[in-house]
């Protein structure tokens, strides 16, 4: 199977401590102790540092990079089509809600962006998970609804991208004698990564997704989410073939003693408030099946050794950077025999970070994604894909 290894931008600050301790950007609540960009700096602003991380990013193999949207982040369009013009192989993974926009002025964005990138675009389609920051965009919409959402607002993505004349009138979208003209109707439409694991979600993934994208856990339990998406697609009757992808971070150092020393170190540095960041301070309980099982990993515990839920990988990084909760942790060698396993049960996209991402762009492309490779050929010629078709 093929390989997809992309990179997380740093979309609210970058630095090696928690997250409202960063010190690249303005993030940081600490007055007076940032060392690296403002957006406003004349000489070198936060966007610039973006598109160094863009470019290690690209430099060191990486086959994309995803742009994340939280209610604190530059926004991903904006970002996507500046770095655009900074890169010139890095596949642009651009997360946004129907809720936020028109679909078929979404597909015509899109069309453009594609000239401008020479066909770079992708998009991680988010239907939503939290009540509260749901409702800070203006969204109201109950869980279900979200999905039923989505559906319709790709139906219309895909019937305005194929071109004039197009109609639709569903429930949330009516659109007619639609459709793009020429040139913009020659560009495809993004490869479409979701998310989800209740039946609602399912039914959207399997219409339109090309990758079914999941929070990394440990094997046996990421094992458990590839089987379980494979046996609802199947009882839906899905006859399309479905890649498997996973976010995760990573870190990784000469040996597995270096890696978890670094780990208990950024660990020291969070705070209630930390915990709190980016939510002002009323995050809300997520609807997500994913974030349940990652909070379901630990238990809420908050001791580092509690963490720990299976070999080489930890459950705590959202304390301390937000998201999703687990990080491989070890030798280089370590983080890269985790990542072959997780390819042996079907995963074949991986959205990996590291802070700092700049540096640790290097890092992982220069140690460890070669030695995946080498381990993914080893293991080739038995691996079944995991995939509905």
């Amino acid at each position: 199977m093929s390989l997809d290894f992309l990179w997380r931008l740093p979309q609210h600050g970058d630095g090696r401590r928690a997250h409202d301790l960063h010190t690249r950007g303005e993030w940081n609540r600490q007055t007076g102790s940032r060392v690296a960009p403002k957006v406003d700096n004349d000489d070198f602003g936060y966007i610039d540092y973006l598109a160094q991380v863009a470019r290690a990013a690209e430099i060191n193999g990486f086959h994309g990079a995803l742009i994340p949207i939280f209610r604190m982040t530059e926004e991903p369009w904006v970002v996507a089509a500046a770095l655009a013009r900074e890169t010139r192989r890095l596949r642009l993974l651009i997360a946004l809600q129907p809720h936020f926009i028109q679909p078929a002025y979404a597909a015509q964005m899109s069309a453009s962006l594609q000239r401008i990138s020479r066909g770079r675009v992708e998009w991680n389609v988010i239907s939503g998970g939290d009540p509260v920051a749901q409702r800070g965009y203006g969204d109201f919409s109950a869980h279900d609804e979200r999905y039923a959402r989505t559906e319709e607002f790709l139906d219309v993505v895909r019937g305005v991208s194929a071109g004039a004349p197009f109609d639709y009138d569903g429930k949330h979208y009516r659109v007619e004698g639609g459709g793009l003209l020429h040139p913009l109707d020659a560009q495809p439409v993004p490869q479409i990564y979701l998310a989800g694991a209740s039946d609602a979600a399912m039914r959207v993934a399997g219409k339109h997704g090309d990758i079914h994208l999941t929070w990394g856990e440990p094997l046996a339990k990421q094992q458990e989410v590839i089987d379980k998406t494979c046996r609802t697609l199947d009882a839906l009757g899905i006859e399309r073939e479905i890649r498997f992808g996973m976010r995760i971070d990573v870190l990784a150092r000469e040996t597995e003693e270096q890696a978890w020393a670094e780990l208990r170190q950024m660990y020291a540095t969070v705070s209630d408030t930390t915990r709190g960041f980016g939510f002002g301070g009323q995050r809300g309980k997520s609807e997500s099946v994913g974030a349940a099982r990652q909070q379901a990993l630990h238990g809420g515990s908050q001791h580092f050794d509690d963490l720990t839920v299976g070999p080489n990988i930890w459950a705590g990084m959202s304390q301390i950077r937000g998201g999703p909760g687990c990080v491989l942790v070890g030798s280089h060698e370590q983080v890269a025999e985790r990542l072959a396993e997780y390819v042996d049960i079907g995963v074949s996209s991986f959205i990996l970070a590291s802070n700092p991402h700049l540096e640790e762009a290097y890092r992982v492309g220069e140690e460890v994604l070669p030695l995946v490779a080498q381990a993914a050929r080893r293991s080739v010629a038995t691996t079944p894909l995991a995939a509905v078709a």
